[in-house]
């Protein structure tokens, strides 16, 4: 069984991810394991408290298909889960950001050279006072965005993201059951 790496972190936005892990895991036949920087629970924004499986100091990329991080407050201290990030990447391994998820990769240098989104626009980072972790020249106003090995998603765009995340991981084996299993009762019409 394929394993699939979500990360968690205080106050992330964990309903950004909820549709896409249990269609990873439902649909998709993934085994689903969760990394935090310790074993102690971690309280999403949505107050619900998380277990995490492992530490990140254990986790193992040659063991992950892809890495999934949800949105959640800027935190340009938060940094640990970066060297695993890095090395998904050179091991040709997806990994998926969604709302201010992007900023860890970011972080770990990722965006430098690749289109990408996030919900985090530079105003909000001057408002905060904080140096902005984004790249802006490759930033793209899209809903998704998908460039090599790398997705990511604007919050509000999470059915999206989970689209995009599974029809990448083959978790989707025909379009029309892609629609079906995201609630759709038949694929849009194409024009002609």
């Amino acid at each position: 069984m394929k394993t699939i790496y979500c990360y968690y972190y205080p106050d992330m936005a964990d309903f950004e991810i909820t549709l896409l892990i249990h269609r990873l895991r439902c649909i998709g036949g993934r085994r689903i394991v969760t990394l935090a920087e310790t074993m102690e629970p971690v309280t999403s924004q949505s107050g619900l408290r998380y277990l995490p499986d492992l530490t990140i100091a254990e986790a193992n990329a040659h063991e992950a298909e892809a890495l999934i991080i949800p949105g959640g407050p800027i935190n340009n201290e938060q940094n640990a889960i970066l060297p695993l990030i890095r090395h998904m990447l050179t091991q040709s391994k997806l990994v998926a950001a969604i709302c201010f998820g992007p900023q860890f990769l970011a972080r770990a240098g990722a965006l430098e050279a690749i289109r990408y989104t996030t919900s985090c626009t530079p105003e909000h980072i001057a408002e905060m006072g904080i140096d902005d972790p984004f790249p802006r020249a490759g930033f793209v106003d899209r809903r998704v965005v998908e460039d090599g090995h790398v997705i990511t998603a604007q919050g509000h765009a999470l059915v999206d993201f989970a689209q995009a995340v599974c029809r990448r991981l083959g978790a989707v084996t025909a379009p029309q059951q892609e629609w079906e299993l995201f609630g759709k009762v038949k694929a849009p019409e194409t024009a002609p």
